[in-house]
């Protein structure tokens, strides 16, 4: 499947976005969908997930409190609200999907499909 984020753009300290991920040509398959970020000269990480079947969320502490993943099915779009963002949020931000249980969500080698990234720049 196809993955298409959307929403990233440059907010100051404080303020808030919501990043957007369709399924582009249908809908999302697996188990749960993610949300990663790079930032520049790092590595990629773990930042966001929910399941399908119960809505079950889990965050990474960096912003646990502050993002908040979420779905529509009838939309096949998974959303990341981000508020409160601070200037160690900017990255790119990555949807991801086709989980294959292999590790916990937090590994980014455990999903099989990544959308093209979306750039969140904040500002201090």
């Amino acid at each position: 499947e196809q993955l298409v984020e959307s929403g990233g753009g440059l907010v100051e300290a404080g303020g808030s976005l919501r990043l957007s991920c369709a399924a582009s040509g249908g809908t999302f398959s697996r188990y749960a969908t993610g949300w990663f970020r790079q930032a520049p000269g790092k590595e990629r990480e773990f930042v966001a997930a929910i399941t399908w079947s119960d809505e079950s969320a889990y965050y990474a502490d960096s912003v646990k409190g502050r993002f908040t993943v979420s779905r529509d099915n009838a939309k096949n779009t998974v959303y990341l609200q981000m508020n409160s963002l601070l200037s160690d949020d900017t990255a790119v931000y990555y949807c991801a999907a086709e989980w294959d249980g292999s590790s916990w969500f937090g590994v980014a080698s455990s999903w099989g499909s990544w959308g093209q990234g979306t750039q969140v720049t904040v500002s201090s």
